[in-house]
């Protein structure tokens, strides 16, 4: 038996709710939903009624879950007398970041958090979403920036940042005095792109194919000043997020795109399977609160 499990039991029975008790804990309701009925399987006995409108517990479930607080309490008890002893003096987070997306806000959070822990130390890696989930899943980053969609499977994530993307192109071009450009429009172009390990690449060829074309790609990069500046000398034109189109030199135009838009979402995820230390706990849970406060 782990202790997880008991943990989302109590959860759950507190709650009286698999979705309210699933929010509390940052997973999925399916996920929550898996564990107690594995538990339930386990012991040999259902745990919650779920005939009625609200869930209950069963007579014995009334029983495990008085037992499960005592575990519960023990273990917690437990913890605390190690963060007592470290008392997040101590600790090493590692954190892929993606260098398609204005961090100015994000950045502002860790200095914040090195503030309240001075002795956490922070390793960033930039790199594409594809392979921050690898990293993630391999354990060798804790946590990642990534474009959505992800792997429900193998992450659990939260979502801070959604925008569409817009049409960079150099001053010459003739879309550059447009207010707006239908994405069919650009089916003679030529791109520049980010290379195959950003999601993003993915996203700009599917929403070409959309509506007919595949687009001509001249050129792709890893970093967002080298494709401005290959843009800016007229090689291509590129698709970037609108929050990096507002840090852009003038030698380069960005316009909206539609027919259709293309959009982005950004998460930060983490593993379901691997070990998250105290200090990458306490970063997740302040770097949430203070993003849903921006």
């Amino acid at each position: 038996m782990d202790i997880k499990h008991l943990h989302y039991f109590i959860e759950v029975a507190n709650f009286n709710s698999f979705s309210r008790a699933a929010d509390h804990l940052f997973i999925t309701q399916p996920t929550i939903s898996k564990m107690i009925k594995n538990l339930e399987e386990e012991l040999g006995v259902a745990l919650f009624d779920r005939s009625r409108k609200q869930l209950t517990l069963t007579d014995a479930g009334k029983i495990i879950f008085e037992q499960a607080k005592l575990i519960d309490k023990a273990f917690n008890n437990l913890e605390t007398e190690l963060d007592n002893l470290l008392g997040l003096k101590k600790g090493h987070i590692r954190i892929g970041l993606p260098p398609i997306f204005n961090a100015h806000f994000f950045f502002k959070i860790v200095g914040s958090f090195h503030e309240k822990y001075p002795g956490i130390t922070f390793e960033l890696v930039e790199d594409g979403s594809k392979k921050i989930e690898e990293d993630v899943e391999n354990n060798l980053l804790d946590v990642g920036v990534i474009v959505l969609p992800t792997r429900k499977d193998l992450f659990e994530y939260f979502s801070f940042l959604e925008e569409d993307l817009k049409l960079l192109l150099p001053l010459s071009h003739p879309f550059a005095h447009r207010e707006e450009v239908n994405l069919a429009e650009l089916a003679n172009e030529s791109f520049i792109l980010f290379n195959k390990d950003f999601v993003l690449n993915d996203r700009i060829i599917l929403s070409c194919n959309s509506v007919g074309f595949d687009p001509h790609i001249v050129s792709e990069s890893s970093q967002p000043a080298f494709i401005e500046e290959m843009v800016a000398w007229g090689l291509g034109v590129s698709l970037l997020p609108e929050s990096m189109c507002n840090q852009l030199k003038e030698d380069v135009k960005s316009v909206k795109i539609v027919n259709p838009p293309i959009r982005w979402k950004l998460a930060i995820i983490w593993s379901k399977n691997q070990y998250l230390s105290y200090a990458a706990k306490e970063w997740l849970n302040f770097t949430k609160e203070h993003l849903s406060t921006e």
